[in-house]
């Protein structure tokens, strides 16, 4: 029976746990090992939304397997633009393809693409509702990082109305015991409602502030995604808001000093370059963890592992 990787919701603590044991399990195999373990197979990454990360990380993850990609980036070299549906899109592609990787603008067309499709698919995000694998990198970086994730006070900066990876990690975290939140963001990009409630329902801390530096000193992670433009209904609101927020070198005086910035990039203003050599700079090593965990992904989904 196939697996799909759709959304947080439909893991489990001990699912997160598995991924996050198996991607260790793959960080330590030798590069000659992971290049047999996909041979023959072929991902089909359909990006119906413009991605380098995310889209180039599985591309390289299947490479290292010894495996090959077959794809798209860019809607405009698509049947798409001739009006043809998800839905054929997904009979077709299956027919090239051992597993689909899809993104999508619309929220809910990876889980639709799942149920059309005979093959695996991973939801590489859609619109601003889920990133399963983008948290799933996201943990595995805070695992490596502090060797734990229960307890964590964790800062969660910036966009956090529209971002679908701060909306992933929130319903990951709250099944670790003791994560304790810090929602920083200017009034009109607050977390959503239901979000807070379940925080709230699962007994966790959840502080809202609009300042930065106080959430910086008091905790141990900042995750600070891009305020995203291309999100925003009415420009003129993005434009109220697009720097909000930036962290730079004077602001990072007296912080702990293993507090480390996460970024799911790519950055526009949100961290300035001054912070990138510091030991709190995160996010370039967080980058390579997603290569990690996406070959752990494909590996389990593919069939390259039990």
């Amino acid at each position: 029976m196939k697996q799909d990787l759709i959304s947080v919701d439909d893991l489990t603590l001990s699912d997160i746990q598995g991924w996050l044991a198996l991607a260790a399990q793959v960080d330590g195999m030798p590069a000659s090992e992971k290049v047999t373990r996909l041979r023959g197979r072929v991902l089909a990454t359909l990006f119906f939304e413009p991605s380098t990360r995310t889209c180039l990380s599985f591309e390289s993850a299947m490479y290292r397997l010894g495996g090959n990609v077959i794809g798209f980036s860019e809607i405009a070299t698509t049947s798409v633009t001739k009006g043809e549906s998800l839905r054929d899109t997904i009979l077709t592609v299956e027919q090239y393809a051992d597993a689909i990787v899809i993104r999508h603008p619309k929220e809910g067309s990876a889980r639709l693409a799942a149920e059309i499709s005979r093959i695996p698919v991973i939801n590489a995000g859609d619109g601003t509702n889920q990133h399963p694998t983008q948290t799933l990198l996201d943990l595995y970086t805070l695992q490596k990082s502090y060797s734990r994730i229960d307890g964590l006070k964790i800062a969660l900066a910036g966009d956090l109305k529209y971002s679908r990876t701060v909306h992933s990690l929130v319903q990951a975290l709250i099944k670790f015991e003791g994560v304790a939140f810090t929602l920083v963001s200017p009034i009109s990009l607050m977390l959503p409602e239901y979000l807070k409630a379940e925080i709230k329902a699962r007994g966790l801390s959840c502080l809202e502030t609009t300042d930065l530096r106080e959430a910086a000193l008091a905790c141990d992670v900042v995750y600070m995604p891009r305020i995203q433009k291309e999100r925003f209904p009415d420009l003129l609101d993005y434009e109220k808001v697009k720097d909000a927020y930036c962290i730079d070198i004077e602001m990072l005086a007296g912080v702990p000093d293993h507090l480390k910035i996460f970024h799911p990039l790519p950055r526009v203003n949100e961290i300035h370059p001054d912070v990138d050599g510091t030991p709190y700079a995160g996010y370039f090593g967080q980058v390579g963890n997603g290569v990690i965990m996406r070959e752990a992904i494909l590996l389990k989904l593919v069939g390259g592992m039990p």
